[in-house]
């Protein structure tokens, strides 16, 4: 048998779900972020696997560009860049996770009628630093590639002026 709810019981339940609308906002944008981060992590593992295959089948290449090329491969495959990601996608998940938390939290300190607004207010602050912390490291990773380039910018210059 289907009870039907009170008008109180109606109106606190929809206030709820207009209440969780903002963090489900949230949770797309990290949802976006990782995305992001995960494209990247797989270019940069693309990257380093191409520049070892070319390694590789480079059986006559002269042993200057050979060591080029594992300067180049050490330089993409340098622990901290991949680090920098993972950390990145992991922090980026742990806030998806916490504002899933927050939006539990909240359903269930109406359904079983407890104060969780310190909990809640936890809850969200680990996640808005979890985020914070993950754009950072995410915000080295693109300063360490933006330096690579512009140091291969320049080396280019230099080989073409000495040509």
């Amino acid at each position: 048998m289907i009870v039907p709810l009170a008008p109180d019981e109606v109106n606190t339940v929809s206030h709820l779900i207009q209440l969780s609308v903002a963090p489900v906002f949230l949770l797309a944008g990290v949802a976006g972020l990782l995305n992001v981060f995960t494209g990247r992590l797989a270019r940069i593992i693309d990257k380093v696997e191409k520049i070892d295959a070319g390694i590789e089948n480079k059986k006559t290449a002269e042993a200057k560009q050979i060591a080029e090329e594992k300067s180049r491969m050490r330089r993409l495959s340098l622990i901290v860049r991949m680090q920098n990601i993972n950390r990145s996608i992991s922090l980026c998940t742990m806030t998806g996770l916490l504002i899933a938390l927050v939006i539990v939290t909240m359903f269930l300190s109406s359904i079983l009628q407890f104060d969780a607004s310190i909990i809640i207010a936890t809850l969200f602050i680990f996640a808005m630093l979890s985020l914070i912390t993950s754009l950072i490291l995410f915000q080295k990773e693109i300063f360490f590639t933006t330096s690579f380039l512009k140091k291969k910018k320049e080396s280019i210059k230099t080989t073409t002026k000495n040509n």
